[in-house]
């Protein structure tokens, strides 16, 4: 082939990929520069006359992404994401879902030219094959949504955007018949006063399907036995909760509770909760099954034949209370309730010494020797300072030594809050979210110690607790120094 052709081919070439490459680059860099609305309108689909609102990515996209399952933990809100694409779990990290749709893979997702094209769009209405199939309609008003925020630019924040601030219910107590429907309704509230209707694109779940079942669009189905139980409603990882009721199609006479027996405040509440659902309450249990349930519940043994005949055999009115009053006296009452703390609170000798976990085991007992109530018993143990080998309280800050473990351990025994998945991400079922957690775990970032620390498999060593006067809990995510807040009601500032 002569010279002269190979090097006109060459030139040819040289152009042909120059324009090409040419062409990506400046489409890439016009794909991750947000434009405004007047230079977006390259591929749109709407009419000239009609122009889009501003679309906002927290407020309109997320909550898509959300109702659609895409940031569902078995889709792309795994802990690795799905083929390549990682969201947030249920878009707890809107900074981080948008440098995923916008930035990442090269910012190939989002085509702003032809957003009807983007890869985004492709995948979601299975245009493009993908492992969680045909998510969106593409004649849906969230295939329109999605297209006129990738029009738009594809912006982070609008102007004078608002925050979401709470969710609501219509109703949040509602009692049906058995095989009865009704539909829930959930408004949006945010911080410029503005409220929208967010009922189709809430997640719902049941705590119990077989009393009450809810779809995906918040409607209910009553189950054909009654009973009670919960909804749960989630926008955007707020929660707000619906109680339901479907009471027995036979009703109780209307004086049925008041005819009740009442022994304390406790029975008040049951009944009350029993007459929602027109369930009537168990009678008494006999003599001798209460005496069986008093021992083991209270000291953890069975009574001894002499014990059994003298309680079955007196005639007293007052027995049972009797029976009460002796059976915390005995010494297996401490023995029992000790070991039942010990467990809760799970020394390990091998990790934080044995000297120091006899001293917690004999700090336990001690607390129910000397009758202490629950309340002085929980603010001892939780603001124990001192020597482990002294105050065996202290050794609770020797065997948790982070805020994070330490926090965990101390909202489920004295709240009944289960904080570890709000950990590593906003809670799935709950209202807690990681702000929520280390905010409570900041209480115990000052915690101080002096010693040796731990030696494992054997640490023998004594170990000083006490109040630093530095330490901090940081927002992993955030990385902001986050102040002491409790989970509950409010608190005045840590000092």
């Amino acid at each position: 082939m002569p010279d002269r052709l190979l090097s006109g081919l060459s030139i040819a070439c040289a152009v042909c990929v120059t324009s090409i490459l040419g062409s990506v680059h400046s489409r890439r860099a016009f794909a991750l520069e947000p434009l405004t609305t007047e230079n977006s309108t390259a591929g749109s689909s709407r009419a000239d006359s009609e122009v889009a609102s501003p679309v906002s990515f927290e407020l309109d996209v997320q909550p898509i992404l959300s109702a659609h399952g895409c940031n569902a933990g078995a889709c792309h809100g795994k802990q690795r994401g799905q083929n390549g694409f990682q969201l947030s779990l249920l878009g707890f990290d809107s900074d981080s879902d948008y440098n995923a749709l916008v930035h990442q893979a090269r910012g190939r997702r989002l085509s702003i030219v032809t957003p009807e094209q983007s890869l985004l769009l492709q995948k979601a209405t299975a245009q493009l094959p993908h492992g969680g199939g045909q998510k969106i309609a593409p004649n849906s008003h969230a295939f329109a949504t999605l297209a006129d925020w990738i029009r738009q630019g594809a912006p982070r924040r609008l102007a004078d955007e608002p925050q979401l601030e709470s969710v609501t219910l219509a109703e949040k107590q509602l009692t049906l018949s058995p095989q009865a429907a009704a539909q829930l309704s959930v408004t949006a509230h945010y911080s410029d006063g503005t409220q929208r209707d967010v009922t189709k694109l809430t997640g719902y779940l049941s705590n119990d399907a077989t009393i009450v079942d809810v779809d995906e669009l918040g409607k209910l189905k009553a189950g054909p036995i009654p009973g009670e139980t919960a909804v749960m409603a989630r926008y955007m990882n707020v929660i707000c909760v619906a109680n339901v009721s479907i009471p027995r199609v036979e009703k109780l006479p209307s004086d049925f509770y008041a005819q009740q027996p009442r022994n304390n405040f406790v029975d008040e509440l049951i009944y009350e909760k029993l007459a929602q659902i027109q369930v009537r309450v168990s009678a008494p249990a006999p003599q001798h099954v209460f005496l069986r349930r008093a021992f083991t519940d209270i000291i953890g043994r069975l009574p001894t034949p002499e014990e059994a005949t003298q309680f079955l055999d007196s005639s007293a009115v007052t027995k049972k209370a009797e029976l009460i009053d002796y059976l915390l006296r005995q010494p297996e009452y401490v023995d029992h309730w000790a070991n039942q703390w010990a467990d809760l609170l799970r020394p390990n000798p091998y990790r934080v010494g044995i000297k120091a976990v006899l001293n917690y085991d004999n700090w336990i007992r001690q607390q129910f020797r000397d009758n202490i109530p629950y309340d002085e018993f929980a603010r001892r143990l939780i603001t124990a300072k001192g020597s482990t080998w002294h105050n065996g309280a202290a050794t609770l800050y020797r065997d948790r030594r982070s805020p994070d473990e330490i926090a965990t351990l101390i909202s489920q025994l004295f709240l009944g809050v289960r904080l570890e998945c709000a950990k590593c991400h906003h809670h799935p079922f709950e209202k807690w979210s990681q702000h929520d957690f280390y905010s409570f775990a900041a209480y115990f970032g000052k915690v101080g110690r002096k010693g040796t620390g731990l030696s494992p498999p054997i640490s023998g060593s004594e170990e000083i607790m006490f109040v630093s006067n530095k330490g901090e809990v940081r927002h992993p995510v955030t990385d902001s120094v986050l102040s002491p807040k409790p989970l509950f009601g409010s608190a005045d500032p840590a000092g």
